[in-house]
Order: C-alpha cells, then sequence, then structure tokens
C-alpha cells in the first residue's frame, strides 16, 4: 500500500511460506528472522531493509511524503506507527493464534487477546473521534494500523460500536491506491491490480 501510495517502481516477488521459502539461505541473507516482507532498494547499491515499520519509515523518508520532516508532527506519526508494532500488531497476532492455530483450545489465552485487542481498537477509535486520520494528515501510521485491523474478523474482534474506527477504515478502503495495494500479490481473479512496472524497488 506504502509503494502504491508513494508511486514507487517496483517489482514483485513472491514468497511461498508453506513451502519454506522464507528459511532459504537466499532468503536469511536478507532477514535472519526469516519473516516476510524484506525490500531490496537498487537505486541504493541494494541496500535491504526488512520488517513491515522500518520499510515503511524507510520509504517515507527515502520520498519525503507520509512522514513530516520534522517537529510535533513527526513525533505524532511515529508514536501512533509505535503503537501499531507494540500493541496492535502483537495483540491481534496472538488473538489469531490463539482463535485459530493453537493446537488445543485455550479459553484464557483467548479471552486475554481478544479483550486486549478489543481494548486497543477503543483507543483508536477515541483518537479518531475528531480527525480522520491517526495524525495531522495521512501517513504511514495508518497504513500500518489498517493492515491489522482490516482483518480483525480473523482474529474474531468485533468493531461493532466504535463508529470513528469503522469510519477511518471505510476511508482508508476509500483510498484507490490502498485498494490496489490489498491486491498484490493479486489474489484469484484480480491479476489486473497488479502494476507491472520496473525494478528500481523490489518486494520481497
Amino acid at each position: 500500500m506504502a509503494l502504491e501510495e508513494l508511486d514507487l517502481d517496483y517489482t514483485v516477488n513472491h514468497i511461498d511460506l508453506a513451502a519454506g521459502d522464507q528459511h532459504t539461505p537466499e532468503f536469511l541473507a536478507m532477514n535472519l528472522n526469516g519473516r516476510i516482507p524484506v525490500i531490496v532498494d537498487r537505486d541504493a547499491d541494494d541496500l535491504v531493509v526488512f520488517d513491515s515499520n522500518a520499510i515503511l519509515f524507510y520509504l517515507a523518508e527515502k520520498t519525503g511524503k507520509l512522514l513530516p520532516k520534522d517537529g510535533a508532527a513527526r513525533h505524532e506519526v511515529m508514536q501512533w506507527l509505535m503503537f501499531q508494532a507494540s500493541g496492535i500488531g502483537p495483540m491481534q497476532g496472538q488473538a489469531v493464534a490463539f482463535e485459530c492455530y493453537f493446537p488445543e483450545d485455550v479459553p484464557a489465552a483467548r479471552k486475554r487477546y481478544h479483550n486486549e485487542t478489543r481494548r486497543l481498537y477503543a483507543v483508536l477509535n477515541a483518537r479518531l473521534a475528531d480527525r480522520d486520520w491517526l495524525a495531522q494528515e495521512f501517513s504511514i501510521a495508518d497504513i500500518a494500523n489498517w493492515s491489522w485491523i482490516r482483518s480483525h474478523r480473523w482474529a474474531r474482534v468485533p468493531t461493532e460500536g466504535l463508529s470513528h474506527l469503522e469510519s477511518w477504515m471505510e476511508r482508508l478502503r476509500a483510498r484507490p491506491a490502498c485498494e490496489r495495494g490489498l491486491n498484490i500479490p493479486p489474489t484469484p481473479g484480480r491479476a489486473d491490480a497488479v502494476k507491472s512496472l520496473g525494478s528500481a524497488m523490489t518486494t520481497t
């Protein structure tokens, strides 16, 4: 979504997680943690950056967009970016794990992560009560948080009753670049959603 919003040329390299592509020596040479995403910037001597939020920060810095250059506005974006990294991501990730993938039912764990994720949603809802975006303008903080929250049904965490959060989600979904980004790699029947551009920026 950030690459689309920033209108950067890039090539997508699909990683088959089920086949273990993320554990190959070639991939681990780029990210020892064996996780996606990773970018290789061909315009910067093949600089490698991994971790979603580090990549968002790098792209914003590279282009001078989606992140104010200095002052309180910049710190405002950074704190909500970190809110996703330290809160929404870990809590919702665990909610999904215990709801969908854990080999045994652990009700206490399911309740813990479900409730904490919902609490974090309520924090965002309060933040959005009098504004369209998490910071002063649309930014990488909105992209980072929405990338997780848009899949809230997978974690079985409802958004009902959080009207400001739901309106924010609708605003993001209405952005053409965000809509394109949701389909890269393309979902079945949506191959036309991928931009066939150059290789100045390679995502892996």
